[in-house]
């Protein structure tokens, strides 16, 4: 059951995420959070939505710049909200944002090796296998079951992910 929003939501926030997989690895940033005693954080590259960008359009930006790495945008595999409000142990943020997550299959172009305008807590880009999962700390958590099945070839499960982290 979802706990209830205790502060209303004023901002929105759209962004697109790649899952980019090549060699059998699949494509990450390592992230650190100042003060955060907790093991370093890894998600799928990728960022906020411009007004007048398409989430295809967005996606392709956001992986370069993160990245280095230039790819095409493919099919939606999963969406997630993040409600900030409904998480208040996670002072560090916002509580005015509502996140939507939109994450996209997507293909390996070139590795341009030239990252321009990393996140604010990005640390590095890896490429991790998927047996790796089990040991990060990885968000969203909930979404490691689905992107298993995935990797292994198989269905990725509910597109709908919900308020997850």
């Amino acid at each position: 059951m979802a706990r209830q929003v205790t502060t209303e939501p004023k901002r929105l926030r759209p962004s697109a995420k790649a899952v980019v997989v090549h060699g059998g690895r699949l494509l990450v940033t390592r992230n650190r959070t100042p003060g955060d005693d907790g093991p370093d954080w890894h998600i799928f590259p990728g960022g906020g939505q411009h007004p007048g960008e398409t989430l295809h359009t967005t996606l392709v930006r956001e992986v370069r710049e993160e990245t280095g790495i230039e790819i095409t945008a493919g099919p939606l595999l999963w969406i997630r909200e993040l409600i900030i409000a409904n998480r208040p142990e996670r002072g560090e943020l916002n509580p005015e944002e509502h996140a939507l997550e939109f994450m996209f299959s997507c293909e390996l172009v070139a590795d341009r090796g030239d990252a321009h305008e990393e996140d604010q807590y990005q640390v590095s880009v890896e490429w991790i296998s998927p047996d790796e999962l089990d040991g990060l700390r990885f968000y969203p958590a909930a979404l490691v079951p689905s992107l298993r099945s995935y990797l292994a070839g198989g269905e990725p499960g509910p597109v709908y992910l919900g308020d997850v982290e």
